[in-house]
């Protein structure tokens, strides 16, 4: 089946829509997100290829592609362009306009290459690879750099020279399991920190945990977490991680709590807190004065209530997007408890600014790398496909445990 999508001002034709599978529906978004682009002459939609494109794709991929290809849709129409098909002045002038909206280099690589990808899909001449193109994102590198800012690490100790010796200082992993209450937010706040670092899992890796997921390990007080699917494995080969111990028994803290027995471990928990109300003395018949709506229940006493708190646990896993506010309000907490001793309040509100949901994976990272673990075994645990980001994540470590760092450690 395809779809025409017309130039701007003319009617968009089709052919018959037949019955579709339910397995190709999810097609239709992206394909209806290209109908609404502004095109300069009429384009053959293939929507049996884009079926196909978003089937390989994950959910999050095809977010993101159209999330980009609607803000340079947008952009298009309000500078009088024609989005499809693009030219290579169109796409280098659209670059320079999200630079110098503060888009940072790696974004505008993307938005490069959501651009190209639509071309492709629609087998027009894609602008992206001319010199023009080529050239104004390498002067906007060159202006900008390239490195990119790192979110704030969640290490087990903070930021000490050995994870396993050291003891914990600043802003550290497990000051933060011990602030955590009793309650049901708190065990459940605490099984998911405990996760997050013993397995280095991203948000949505996190959110995706099931019960059923975890399996029985050589030590009896451990399990191993089989990971279905992630960032990079999406045909679902599948890995597996270590769990802890301490992570196994803030998971049965939280599971016996909470009554989950099967299905999304980390689930969303609603508080209702009702306050305490004094007893009420019921009064005579005769005191209700006529001005006053006549209730025949004032006469009646009413028992004292006392404070009470309930919880609903949801029936679905956490969002992605809630793991970085959990943790920084994790975190906020325990700095009011005097969890966090060594920190001021100006040094929390700093290193909050950077906390995120990938911090207890670069935590992870870091601490591996700070105990000599070499760079295949730190791969291995936390499913690197390749060596640049654990790199990238140790470059601070490695210049202080390096030969100038152990060399002016040592002089006066």
């Amino acid at each position: 089946m395809t779809t025409e999508t017309a130039h701007e001002g003319q009617e968009t034709t089709g052919t018959a829509v037949e019955a579709t599978p339910p397995v190709i529906a999810p097609s239709a978004d992206l394909a209806w997100t290209v109908v609404q682009m502004r095109a300069g002459t009429r384009i053959v939609i293939d929507e049996a290829l884009i079926a196909a494109f978003q089937a390989a794709s994950s959910p999050h991929s095809i977010r993101a592609l159209k999330s980009d290809l609607e803000a340079f849709d947008l952009w298009c129409r309000r500078n009088s362009r024609v989005a499809l098909p693009s030219t290579p002045e169109v796409v280098a002038d659209y670059l320079d306009t999200r630079a110098g909206e503060g888009g940072k280099p790696a974004s505008l690589g993307r938005y490069k290459a959501s651009i190209a990808k639509i071309h492709q899909l629609l087998g027009l001449t894609d602008p992206t690879p001319a010199p023009l193109v080529k050239l104004r994102l390498a002067a906007i590198r060159r202006e900008k750099g390239t490195a990119q800012k790192q979110a704030r690490p969640l290490r087990f100790k903070g930021p000490v020279r050995d994870a396993v010796r050291d003891a914990p200082r600043g802003l550290n992993v497990r000051a933060l399991l011990l602030a955590c209450d009793e309650d049901l937010p708190g065990l459940r706040d605490r099984a998911l920190l405990s996760v997050a670092y013993d397995t280095g899992l991203r948000a949505s890796e996190l959110v995706a945990v099931q019960v059923e997921h975890m399996i029985e390990a050589i030590d009896p007080d451990a399990r191993l977490l089989m990971i279905a699917r992630s960032k990079g494995d999406q045909e679902g080969e599948g890995a597996t991680a270590f769990l802890s111990p301490r992570s196994v028994s803030a998971i049965a803290a939280w599971q016996r709590a909470s009554g989950i027995e099967s299905g999304a471990l980390f689930r969303r928990v609603q508080v209702r807190r009702y306050k305490a109300r004094p007893a009420v003395r019921g009064r005579r018949i005769d005191s209700i004065s006529s001005r006053e709506t006549w209730d025949l229940r004032k006469t009646l006493s009413k028992p004292a209530v006392a404070a009470r708190v309930e919880y609903d646990v949801g029936e679905g896993a956490l969002h992605p997007g809630s793991i970085g506010p959990l943790y920084r309000t994790i975190i906020q907490r325990a700095f009011y408890r005097g969890a966090l001793p060594d920190l001021s309040a100006e040094e929390l509100a700093r290193l909050l600014k950077d906390v995120s949901a990938h911090s207890t994976r670069i935590g992870l990272n870091q601490d591996l790398f700070s105990v000599g673990e070499e760079l295949a075994g730190i791969m291995d645990a936390l499913r690197w496909k390749s060596p640049r980001m654990p790199l990238e994540y140790n470059r601070n470590l490695a210049a202080e445990a390096g030969a100038t760092g152990r060399l002016l450690g040592k002089l006066e």
